[in-house]
């Protein structure tokens, strides 16, 4: 199979897919954000309180993923601490791949307290989606 159709099943798996869990919960609108560059987090939280503005009562949870190699950037970043300042006030969660931080050998006590850890950000992505997550990976 080449690459063009490899994309176009995966998209129409994810429509489909998407619009069916949807229908299972339709109180609160959830999102989760994976990205492989923690300089998107201020253009993210930029767009999480967008869609607080727009989704009003029915906004649930939010949630980003950092991923790759960038989790090597979170460690002593002023203009982090005070975007994850933001992030805090927004009621969005901040995650660290676990396999990321291992690849690149990042000691998780390294990164500011309010970055979680999820032991696999892949996964977890695929999970939140099981449950009705709106994703976005950039």
């Amino acid at each position: 199979m080449n690459r063009i159709s490899y994309y176009i099943i995966t998209m129409v798996f994810i429509h489909f897919g998407n619009t069916h869990i949807k229908a299972q919960n339709p109180d609160k609108q959830n999102y989760v954000v994976i990205s492989k560059n923690i300089k998107q987090l201020n253009p993210i939280l930029l767009t999480a309180k967008e869609l607080q503005t727009e989704d009003g009562k029915t906004f649930g949870d939010f949630i980003v993923i950092f991923c790759g190699k960038t989790v090597s950037e979170m460690v002593n970043d002023p203009d982090l601490n005070k975007l994850l300042e933001q992030a805090k006030e927004q009621h969005i969660q901040i995650l660290a791949c676990g396999l990321s931080l291992k690849k690149f050998h990042i000691n998780p006590e390294e990164l500011p307290n309010s970055i979680k850890i999820t032991k696999n950000g892949i996964l977890k992505s695929f999970q939140l989606i099981k449950k009705g997550y709106f994703t976005l990976t950039i």
